[in-house]
């Protein structure tokens, strides 16, 4: 289970933890808080030394009901975010998180490693041939509408087949557009109510399936804070909970807010295996 990040083989076969850098104004968690290069380069060392394999770097706000970022905007954002990590971490496997076709060609140019887009292509119709020429990763998560929209279309007769389907459907798009490397984002919070996505994590074994890599992203989201009462910021806890059952029910990447607590839960889960 390996993906080919620039030249290196990454080994998906043991879990790995892919870091959240937004570079939005207003994300659901830390939106406006990595505003400086000083700030972003402390946290990107911070998360590099506490075991992060990825860095996922996000300049459009994907929360509910986020506000439309215009193209160049999102580049003004991401660009140069991209170019000052390499410059000081040259090693860096940069994530670009977008479902722009252009936004994504742009930052693999500048050096990003591979493309994780929220919309599995379905927002940009060259998005899957673009990834496909340029011969990257390509993480691909189930969503319905849009971010502004989404919580609009949480309809389903049965969650969990119907987004195996849809992944089947996406895959074999990919493929024909020539993408070697795919990993499977089931979406938690996208298009999903808290039950829902409770649902989904508690039948998340069956996408494998599909037999892709799995990423999890639940990290301090609302399916967590909300059935605390709590918020995001005291949400660390119950996100390192949901990673372990996350971790023994397939997933092979945790998408996360706090690197350290995700790369103990790692540690403490391959020790849980190796027994």
């Amino acid at each position: 289970m390996n993906i080919n990040c620039k030249g290196k083989l990454i080994d998906l076969s043991t879990p790995k933890v892919m870091g959240i850098l937004n570079v939005t104004p207003d994300s659901f968690f830390d939106g406006g808080k990595y505003n400086n290069e000083t700030a972003i380069l402390n946290q990107v060392e911070t998360m590099l030394s506490h075991g992060a394999t990825f860095i996922d770097i996000g300049g459009y706000s994907s929360r509910p009901n986020a506000d439309d970022v215009s193209e160049t905007e999102e580049l003004n954002r991401v660009i140069p975010i991209i170019e000052l990590i390499l410059k000081d971490f040259p090693e860096t496997l940069i994530s670009i998180d977008t479902f722009r076709s252009h936004v994504a060609k742009k930052s693999i140019k500048a050096g990003a490693a591979l493309i994780n887009d929220i919309s599995a292509g379905k927002l940009d119709n060259n998005m899957l041939t673009t990834v496909g020429k340029l011969a990257v990763p390509y993480i691909m998560m189930h969503m319905r509408g849009t971010p502004k929209t989404m919580q609009q279309h949480t309809q389903y007769n049965d969650l969990t087949k119907e987004i195996i389907s849809y992944f089947a459907d996406r895959i074999a798009v990919a493929h024909k557009a020539k993408i070697n490397d795919l990993i499977i984002d089931p979406g938690f919070g996208f298009a999903k109510t808290t039950e829902q996505n409770f649902e989904l994590l508690n039948t998340l074994e069956l996408l494998q399936l599909i037999d892709q890599p799995i990423l999890a992203g639940v990290s301090r989201k609302s399916m967590i804070y909300k059935t605390l009462n709590s918020t995001s910021e005291n949400a660390l806890n119950g996100t390192t909970a949901l990673h372990m059952v996350a971790l023994q029910k397939g997933a092979k990447i945790l998408r996360v807010h706090d690197v350290k607590e995700a790369s103990e839960c790692i540690t403490l889960y391959n020790q849980l295996q190796s027994n």
